[in-house]
């Protein structure tokens, strides 16, 4: 892991900043080098193939300004370890980039390397090697994470067929709310809406469901309807989705239950995004999912409310 940041406020140079705040997340894993190098050495796994994932996030876009740091830093390990969980894929370890605005002095950087210090125990992580430098710009992160699965066996997003239920796990809808509880638009007493947007669990817990059923998978950063759209593009298929089977949290229904446009907040909520829970294709149903819809073999995409079909606009987040 190199650097080219700026002097914090103990006035440890980038090498000193690697030391104290990095080298410890490495677990002593022999292939990180200490951090003393600028590469790593990724031994092979036999039976096994690895699976890289990247995904940034850019404060003001990804998460709010003025989060506390510790919880950028496990959001980020998170919606990297989400698209591990939707491959069947067990994590192994990451690395690391951040660009330090002038504005995030030592307690900051030492608040954010707990917050990859807590979440690395939890998730079994080793920190691989990074970079780190300053911008002018807000802070910017990026996170590089790899897993393993065994040869061959990767979930796909394009492994659907026709006739396949379109499922997906957990509730959808609470990053959306979330996003709008955090930003106090909306009442969240217990604050669970806006723990669910800040601390998104990545669905791991799955891999063994996945693994016996699931002929396509993704999880759900952009929205429902547009992941679930992802897979059904990259499957060759088209896709029916019934907005009336989205499972909801307790806090999700009684948002819904107290909008006037039911179809419009329907399609909000599979909408939003930010719920990293797995959208699957499968021909049969797969314990921990719900079922939503199906591939088919009609090359369009068929939205419905109470049985009518409607127009649900682009279905989520369009990256620029």
């Amino acid at each position: 892991m190199s650097g080219t940041d700026e002097r914090p406020s103990d006035d440890l140079d980038e090498f000193g900043q690697i030391a104290r705040l990095y080298r410890p997340l490495t677990r002593g894993a022999p292939e990180a080098l200490d951090l003393l190098d600028d590469a790593a050495v990724i031994p092979s796994r036999p039976g096994f193939d690895l699976v890289v994932t990247k995904d940034a996030m850019v404060e003001g876009v990804h998460f709010l300004a003025g989060e506390a740091p510790d919880m950028i830093a496990r959001k980020l390990l998170r919606v990297n370890l989400s698209d591990l969980a939707a491959k069947g894929a067990k994590p192994y370890g990451y690395f690391l980039a951040v660009a330090w605005p002038k504005s995030c002095d030592w307690s900051a950087r030492q608040r954010f390397a707990d917050g990859l210090t807590q979440d690395g125990q939890i998730f079994d992580l080793t920190l691989l090697g990074g970079d780190t430098v300053s911008t002018s710009g807000p802070l910017t992160l990026s996170l590089t994470m790899l897993g393993w699965v065994p040869s061959g066996r990767m979930i796909r997003r394009g492994g659907g067929r026709p006739g396949d239920l379109v499922m997906v796990s957990g509730a959808i809808g609470d990053g959306f709310l979330g996003l709008a509880a955090a930003r106090g638009e909306i009442p969240d007493a217990d604050g669970y809406l806006a723990g669910r947007y800040r601390l998104p669990t990545p669905r791991l817990d799955l891999e063994a469901a996945l693994s016996v059923g699931a002929n396509a998978a993704a999880d759900v950063s952009d929205g429902l309807i547009a992941d679930a759209g992802h897979v059904a593009r990259a499957s060759r298929c088209g896709l029916r989705l019934d907005l009336d089977r989205l499972p909801l949290s307790p806090a999700g229904r009684g948002w819904l239950a107290g909008q006037a446009d039911r179809t419009a907040a329907l399609v909000s909520l599979a909408s939003g995004g930010d719920d990293y829970e797995i959208v699957c294709a499968a021909p049969a149903p797969l314990e921990g999912f719900t079922v939503v819809g199906a591939l088919t073999v009609e090359d369009e995409r068929d939205v419905r409310v109470d049985g009518a079909r409607i127009e649900a606009g682009p279905g989520g987040w369009r990256h620029g």
